[in-house]
């Protein structure tokens, strides 16, 4: 399995792009930045985007990849998937043609280039070629972590669902904000270093730890404290590579 990091923070900064991942090409987890990270060849191969929640950061580019293949390639069609409750988000609020257009309608309803799927709660679907289970973590909206956290504060069914997991190769874990901004971290639903090391007494043991979502703001400040916990496992994920599992 290839996963492309197409974007690795928290927010935008200067060459740095909110939270995606591009899984064999054909496969986003999350969206926050899509056009801005690959070719428009590259593009009208994605074929499913699983998202976690409706926020901005992880649905932008998801907007503008409809807009892209309406333009380009109108035969093709990203099906967008989640839980029950993020996808009515993303219906109401998102493609509702106030906000962006309703690309489900859009070359025709019968042949859109934007579609939905809910998937089940802590059961397994079939996405693409990939397996995916859903669990809800810890977040200000309904969010669910697929084969990573999601954006989540302390949690813990998620990890006692990885410990049950054969096969696991990597945990991909958000950490947004440096250990001086705990308090904001709690109210927004976000990790700390020192939050994530506590986290990290519930994880499956011995896997490495590869952590997204950093606010560019407070990058070097966050990336020093992650460093002192565990080098060995932790490992802050560079955008624009592609990791091998």
């Amino acid at each position: 399995m290839k996963i492309k990091v197409l974007g690795a923070y928290g927010s935008e900064g200067p060459g740095q792009r909110p939270t995606a991942f591009l899984v064999d090409d054909r496969v986003l987890v999350d969206a926050g930045t899509v056009g801005g990270a690959v070719s428009v060849p590259e593009q009208v191969q994605i074929q499913h985007a699983l998202i976690s929640h409706a926020h901005l950061d992880h649905t932008a580019g998801l907007a503008f990849l409809t807009d892209t293949l309406a333009m380009v390639a109108p035969d093709r069609r990203v099906t967008a998937c989640s839980i029950t409750p993020v996808v009515e988000s993303l219906r109401t609020h998102a493609f509702n043609d106030t906000l962006w257009p309703n690309f489900t309608n859009i070359p025709s309803a019968a042949q859109s280039v934007l579609g939905f799927c809910e998937l089940p709660e802590e059961g397994e679907s079939r996405v693409g070629e990939l397996w995916v289970t859903s669990v809800l973590v810890e977040h200000t909206v309904p969010i669910t972590g697929f084969v990573f956290s999601g954006d989540t504060g302390p949690t813990k069914r998620i990890w006692q669902i990885a410990r049950e997991m054969r096969g696991l190769k990597a945990l991909i874990v958000e950490t947004a904000f440096p250990n001086r901004l705990s308090m904001l971290a709690k109210a927004s639903g976000h990790l700390t270093p020192e939050m994530l090391r506590q986290e990290i007494d519930k994880m499956p043991p011995d896997l490495p730890i590869w952590i997204y979502h950093i606010k560019p703001q407070l990058y070097q400040e966050t990336a020093e404290e992650l460093a002192k916990i565990d080098p060995s496992r932790i490992h802050i994920l560079e955008q624009g590579k592609t990791y091998t599992i």
